[in-house]
């Protein structure tokens, strides 16, 4: 028997994700910065009914997020936290949301991230066990919150994803270095050699209200350029995730087998193996 350890494409052990909220019109200058450096983000959008004037115009987002690569992703139609409202108002806000980002951009849409106070407070009315159950029934992959996880594990949890900094966070370079540094070829536990998820989020207003673009792009100038990095939007880490922990094994684990649609890399032992989807491997270990 062996540890299997997931890796990205290409068999990569990192990868860093963006995700930034409300459809700000910052947003575009922030899109300009990310496709700069080659790197990926996700924008997580209101309704247009809440926007108004502000909205994006569609033919704009299509050339700044999805024509670039990025990811378009729910907040909420009217932003309405979840844990602060009837279940049956949240399901709406949720669902109205999706459809429009849908049927605006002939896509489908599975992501989103919580809105307000997102699932760190509730009222009597609510509970994170019955939010998390609606969103499955609305068919959303993953939920990203508000809190913080300095681990740079992935998600146990796709219903309460959890980022690594907000880019103002006082001592986010001190933790890109260390996650650019981390060592993958010395074991000293077994969790030390699973990947590692780098992931910042915001609102792009805010680099006009503090007056510190040249933050975000010395940040992305940072983390960019690395062949060991998976530069990837929250939909695309979730889904590759998902179908890494798809694959069927056999009782002794010398036999693999991919059902999914993806190519998927991963390391036994430190020998690096990599499955075509539904190709069945016998793993010699």
């Amino acid at each position: 028997m062996a540890y299997f350890y997931l890796r990205f494409p290409e068999g990569k052990e990192r990868t860093v994700t963006f995700s930034y909220d409300d459809g700000c019109p910052q947003d575009l200058r922030f899109s300009d910065i990310l496709s700069k450096y080659g790197l990926k983000g996700t924008f997580n959008i209101c309704g247009d009914g809440l926007r108004g004037e502000k909205t994006i115009p569609k033919e704009t987002m299509e050339e700044y997020f999805l024509s670039r690569g990025h990811e378009i992703a729910i907040h909420g139609y009217y932003h309405r936290a979840p844990g602060r409202v009837r279940p049956i108002e949240s399901i709406r806000d949720v669902l109205d949301n999706r459809i429009e980002h849908e049927r605006k951009f002939g896509r489908i849409i599975r992501g989103m991230a919580y809105p307000d106070s997102a699932v760190s407070f509730f009222t009597d009315a609510n509970d994170y066990e019955t939010v998390r159950d609606y969103l499955k029934k609305l068919e959303i992959a993953y939920a990203r919150g508000g809190e913080y996880n300095d681990t740079f594990d992935l998600p146990t949890d796709w219903y309460n994803w959890k980022a690594t900094a907000h880019h103002n966070d006082p001592k986010i370079f001190e933790k890109i270095e260390k996650f650019l540094n981390l060592d993958f070829t010395k074991k000293t536990y077994v969790g030390s050699l699973q990947s590692r998820l780098f992931y910042i989020l915001g609102h792009s207003f805010e680099f006009d209200y503090d007056n510190n673009w040249d933050r975000i792009e010395s940040i992305c100038e940072k983390i960019s350029g690395k062949d060991n990095i998976w530069y990837a939007t929250n939909i695309e880490i979730c889904d590759y995730v998902k179908a890494y922990n798809s694959l069927i094994f056999s009782a002794d684990g010398s036999i693999v087998y991919n059902p999914t649609l993806y190519k998927i890399w991963f390391d036994i032992n430190r020998e690096h193996y990599v499955i075509e989807p539904g190709e069945t491997l016998h793993l010699a270990y």
